[in-house]
């Protein structure tokens, strides 16, 4: 492994070949399920039976971070399927962190509740495209955000999480020149931060960009004692008016070691479940869209896992994610660099 600092440079050779999810994407309907099943009973008998782990984001529904075995961010969960001697890992949260999963642990079975919970920002950064980026950029690193697929991946140089980036950044030679991918907010966050310049891919997350500016103002307002915490996946019109900015760890964090009792929470808001196991005695108050709503900042795409699809995923052993070997390698190479530019960088995922 090159030691910190080093620059290295992926094959641009590597074939894009994409991510099979077995037995296909077709959905497997949980319409038939009889209505008396007891869930939970079924998942924890089948959790023993198949030696599974259950990983879940943040971003996930309450119950699905009460079922988890592990409920964490995605450097933490990045960690843990590293790291895990179970058989078999549930990922429940969108299709990249599953495949991440399965890039880390190639051994181990990985399945996902709903073969089409994808990502607004992976599906902004094609490969192809991504590569023609970076091939008009010869002489820059590729400093990529985890949140793309495998196949960009395999074409970058280092991951980074939002947890992480900044760090990793630091650790890199001060007159490298860098491209970042894909999120253009969480990029010109970083270059404002770091000082440096970057060449931005302009993509970006659909539940950051409703953010609305205004109704954060109203919000502040109303609430003049409560401290505004963000994702840097926000634009910066949003960014201007936090009293933290972080990744969903990182403002977990932040809200139970504040001595503030009222938080203003800008990020996907689901992450405010562990907030209030956390902090009952504390008040948190979603961010709100342009028309007022909290409803636009929750993400379709973790809303697409269930309990149901839990079950049936475990029950039929699908759906599950399968990586051709050259994919896998090249896209371990710059995640394998994120770990070991990582390793002080955050505390573990938390048992749930």
């Amino acid at each position: 492994m090159a030691p910190p600092g080093a620059v290295l440079r992926p094959d641009r050779g590597v074939s894009i070949v994409e991510t099979v999810i077995l037995p296909g994407r077709e959905a497997l309907s949980g319409d038939r399920l009889d209505p008396t099943i007891d869930l939970y009973g079924e998942i924890e008998r089948l959790r023993r039976q198949r030696k599974a782990v259950i990983l879940a984001h943040y971003y996930q529904d309450g119950e699905i971070q009460d079922l988890a075995d592990f409920v964490g961010d995605s450097l933490d969960l990045s960690r843990k399927a590293a790291a895990t001697d179970a058989e078999v890992i549930v990922f429940c949260g969108v299709r990249f962190m599953g495949e991440v999963a399965k890039i880390v642990s190639p051994g181990k079975t990985v399945l996902i509740p709903d073969a089409e919970a994808g990502c607004s920002l992976e599906d902004s950064c094609k490969p192809e495209a991504f590569r023609r980026f970076r091939e008009l950029h010869p002489d820059h690193l590729a400093l990529t955000y985890i949140n793309c697929s495998a196949e960009v991946k395999a074409l970058s140089d280092i991951i980074v999480t939002s947890s992480n980036a900044e760090a990793i950044l630091a650790q890199l030679p001060a007159d490298q020149p860098i491209v970042f991918a894909p999120d253009r907010h969480l990029g010109a966050y970083l270059a404002k931060k770091s000082g440096r310049k970057m060449t931005l891919w302009p993509g970006s997350c659909i539940i950051h960009e409703q953010f609305s500016e205004r109704e954060l103002v109203k919000l502040r307002a109303r609430h003049p004692q409560a401290l505004v915490a963000a994702h840097p996946e926000c634009p910066e019109g949003i960014l201007r008016h936090a009293d933290h900015v972080g990744s969903t760890r990182a403002i977990l964090d932040f809200v139970l070691a504040s001595a503030a009792k009222e938080f203003i929470i800008a990020t996907e808001p689901h992450i405010i479940h562990q907030m209030q196991k956390a902090a009952p005695d504390k008040t948190f108050i979603a961010a709100v869209g342009m028309d007022g709503s909290c409803d636009c900042a929750r993400c379709p795409f973790m809303a697409r896992n269930t309990l149901e699809k839990i079950y049936l995923c475990l029950l039929n052993d699908a759906p599950r994610i399968e990586l051709p070997e050259d994919l896998r390698q090249a896209a371990l190479k710059p995640l394998q660099r994120m770990l070991d530019m990582s390793v002080n960088v955050n505390a573990p995922a938390q048992s749930a």
